[in-house]
């Protein structure tokens, strides 16, 4: 039995510039960082010759070709895996949340699975295997960032080339920034759940032709994104908290399915109340709030009472991790 755990990841600043119609042509740039929620995926060896899936359903087949799970589906092709197994995943958080949980299922997936095999699989090589997965072969319109934070997890800074290559810095943070960036980050859930392929497919298709307010929009949050490591990097979280706000106006324009009336409101009874700034997790339209904040308590009551529920969250080291396997 082998038994993987993944972390989901948060955007820090430049996410949108991850995807191929933005940095094939202009280079991507961004910063994110692993968390402590996890998923996790189990492979065992089962008895007989069939293939039971389990997750929010269940499956049991005799054919890989005949798993409704695209990414179980597609994964056991490209392992080359034919049957006798059992999969099973849970998550610590919901799916669609803009915590990037497909993308932590597929790396935590394709790492088990190649545990299954006694195969030592590098991070680089890990993520690059999850995103051929869901870009090129489910054609699902996302980027990269969520692969490469669940593979390598931590705070890394994310370098996006022209021709896809992807490099990986962690971020070099002084003395006492992790932890006061840790106990002034607040996060929500807002109860909407929604996937990103209702949301991307319309930046993606702007940007192949080349609509110049959503290419300069990323080209603002790009800016946003490097402008956000600096600020890290030498200390100033109240600067980091004004490019969350700054970050988060620039990215409503980029669709009108990023926000919507009662995620204004929400957004602006937070600042009313205390924090500094602050946006939607993931491609937006719901799922998680972060916002930076020194004056917390009014922020909490305020959000409460819109209905939103806190959920702490702190960052996360490491990457995915094989944590069983006998």
């Amino acid at each position: 039995m082998i038994v993987t755990r993944t972390p989901v990841r948060v955007s820090l600043g430049g996410g949108g510039t991850d995807l191929a119609s933005y940095y094939s042509r202009y280079g991507g740039f961004l910063m994110a960082a692993a968390v402590n929620k996890h998923v996790y995926v189990m492979v065992n060896k089962r008895f007989t010759d069939s293939i039971r899936v389990s997750y929010a359903r269940t499956e049991t087949v005799d054919d890989v070709a005949d798993i409704k799970h695209p990414i179980v589906r597609e994964g056991l092709k490209m392992l080359d895996l034919k049957g006798g197994l059992e999969i099973t995943t849970v998550a610590d958080v919901p799916a669609n949340s803009g915590l990037g949980n497909s993308g932590s299922f597929s790396v935590g997936l394709l790492h088990a699975l190649h545990a299954y095999k006694r195969e030592a699989v590098g991070l680089q090589e890990l993520a690059e295997e999850a995103c051929r997965l869901e870009i090129d072969l489910l054609k699902e319109p996302v980027g990269k960032q969520d692969q490469y934070m669940a593979a390598f997890g931590g705070i890394k800074c994310l370098t996006f080339e022209k021709d896809g290559t992807v490099n990986v810095e962690p971020l070099a943070l002084p003395a006492g920034t992790l932890d006061e960036l840790e106990k002034n980050l607040l996060f929500f859930y807002t109860g909407i759940t929604r996937r990103a392929a209702e949301i991307l497919p319309e930046q993606k298709e702007a940007c192949e032709r080349n609509d110049r307010q959503v290419t300069e929009s990323l080209h603002l949050i790009k800016e946003i994104g490097y402008q956000t490591r600096e600020a890290l990097q030498s200390g100033d979280v109240r600067r980091f908290g004004a490019l969350l706000d700054e970050h988060w106006r620039v990215k409503r324009t980029l669709s009108g399915k990023v926000s919507n009336s009662a995620i204004d409101r929400w957004y602006e009874t937070a600042r009313a109340n205390g924090a500094i700034g602050g946006k939607i997790m993931g491609a937006g339209g719901g799922g998680f709030f972060m916002f930076y904040a020194h004056e917390k308590n009014s922020l909490r009551q305020a959000l409460e009472k819109e209905g939103l529920r806190e959920i702490g969250l702190c960052f996360e080291p490491g990457g995915s991790k094989v944590i069983a396997d006998f």
